[in-house]
């Protein structure tokens, strides 16, 4: 081998690590230079906010009245799921034979589930079941 086609290698290496930021023998886990003082700061300011996120979240979990979407056609029952704040949808194919719905005006309804009236969460997973119309 030349001299050119083992430099080639170590230099393409070095380029591409030059290229993504880091240095040679980085093992990509950032320093910390923090004093505990301000280690200790910002574990309490993020257990603040988790402990802020979680209230809110549980503020916001009220019960959404799944709408009854049987014979529409799968695009119309995705879009009143969506309008009932129920985006967390699954669909399958009923004919059982695991059919992809390309094209969802060309699938009409056959059941859902939870049923129609129920009482669910936003993320809730409502699974619509449908064959081509």
């Amino acid at each position: 081998m030349t001299q050119l086609g083992k430099a080639l290698p170590i230099t393409a290496a070095v380029l591409l690590t030059v290229a993504c930021g880091a240095r040679p023998g980085d093992s990509g886990t950032p320093a910390t230079n923090a004093s505990p003082a301000a280690t200790a700061a910002t574990t309490t300011t993020t257990t603040a906010a988790t402990t802020t996120a979680k209230a809110t979240t549980t503020a916001t979990a009220v019960a959404l009245t799944v709408p009854d979407v049987s014979g529409m056609n799968h695009q119309d029952a995705q879009d009143a799921m969506q309008a009932a704040g129920l985006y967390n949808l699954r669909e399958v194919d009923s004919s059982g034979r695991h059919r992809l719905m390309i094209l969802d005006r060309d699938w009409c309804q056959t059941g859902q589930d939870p049923k129609p009236g129920a009482k669910a969460d936003a993320g809730t997973v409502v699974t619509l079941y449908a064959d081509k119309c």
